[in-house]
């Protein structure tokens, strides 16, 4: 393999459209205010891809030199674990990534505030810091919060109510009193991925004390909690709609939620969580069909 491809797969490409689906509903919702603003989009969509390969390549890093990687790990071969990339080259991909990513953030907020807003300014490019932070302490550090069972709650926080309300302010520079609930709706769904993640390693992650919350609430719990992530977003962008007040159209996206339901009954059947792994990609791209319904019905059938 190329070092080219080396660098693709430790992007890990599957994960970025869920990674985007904030930026889309946060777009969406701010056309439905008529603050819609297309430079804005595009670099939020750039600067959120940013973070979330800085991510996959920090995860790819802590986990290997931590010898989390090995060979009783199930999913896609790490880049390091693989000895596709070496523990060095990784830390400069992060540290371009980290820059690269810093740049299109600061960018992003500049044509948000101007020089007119100074306050927003700074308060958004540590918004950006502490995203980087976030990203990078994940797996890599010895107080890694990923090994004691917090990840879930990092990832509601960015994906969701950072990602979301936050971009939504970007666009209208005022938060709406029902942008919390597609806030929550998309830090659930993202949840629910990473849970996922963590249910189909969990016997693994045991072994090696990497202490997820799936590890920590055990095989049982640990599928109940996934059942209400999928339900308490479906009941979050149902009450959305519902206080929206508008016609049929708007409850389309509520359709991305079929898989979802179903990916719940898989979840509760499984007695073996290795097979878990393909259940990974159908709820990663059922809150990303929802972000592009959501998308599509506020900008065009409402």
């Amino acid at each position: 393999m190329t070092k080219v491809r080396a660098w693709i797969s430790a992007a890990r490409l599957r994960t970025l459209p869920l990674s985007i689906s904030g930026i889309l509903v946060a777009g969406a919702a701010a056309a439905k205010a008529e603050a819609f603003s297309v430079p804005i989009l595009v670099l939020a969509l750039l600067t959120t891809l940013g973070f979330q390969v800085l991510s996959n390549f920090a995860n790819d890093y802590g986990d290997g030199v931590k010898g989390t990687d090995n060979a009783d790990r199930v999913g896609p071969a790490r880049a390091l674990q693989s000895g596709l990339l070496t523990a060095k080259e990784l830390k400069y991909g992060m540290i371009v990534t980290t820059v690269l990513t810093l740049f299109l953030a600061s960018l992003l907020i500049f044509i948000a505030f101007g020089n007119e807003n100074f306050i927003l300014s700074v308060i958004f490019f540590n918004l950006g810091i502490a995203a980087i932070i976030a990203a990078i302490t994940y797996t890599v550090g010895k107080r890694a919060y990923g090994y004691r069972a917090m990840g879930d709650l990092f990832v509601f926080l960015f994906f969701g109510l950072v990602g979301v309300m936050g971009c939504y302010f970007l666009f209208t520079q005022e938060l709406s009193e029902l942008i919390i609930l597609p806030a929550i709706t998309i830090g659930l769904l993202s949840a629910a991925v990473l849970n996922l993640n963590n249910m189909r390693d969990r016997l693994a992650d045991a072994k090696v004390n990497k202490n997820t919350l799936a590890v920590v609430l055990g095989e049982k719990p640990v599928k109940l909690y996934h059942a209400l992530l999928i339900l308490v977003a479906f009941l979050c962008a149902l009450g959305y709609f519902f206080l929206k007040g508008t016609s049929w159209h708007n409850y389309i996206p509520l359709i991305a939620f079929l898989p979802l339901f179903l990916n719940v009954l898989k979840v509760f059947k499984n007695q073996s969580p290795p097979l878990l792994d393909p259940e990974l990609k159908k709820v990663a791209l059922s809150t990303f069909l929802f972000a592009v319904l959501f998308f599509v019905v506020e900008l065009y059938l409402v």
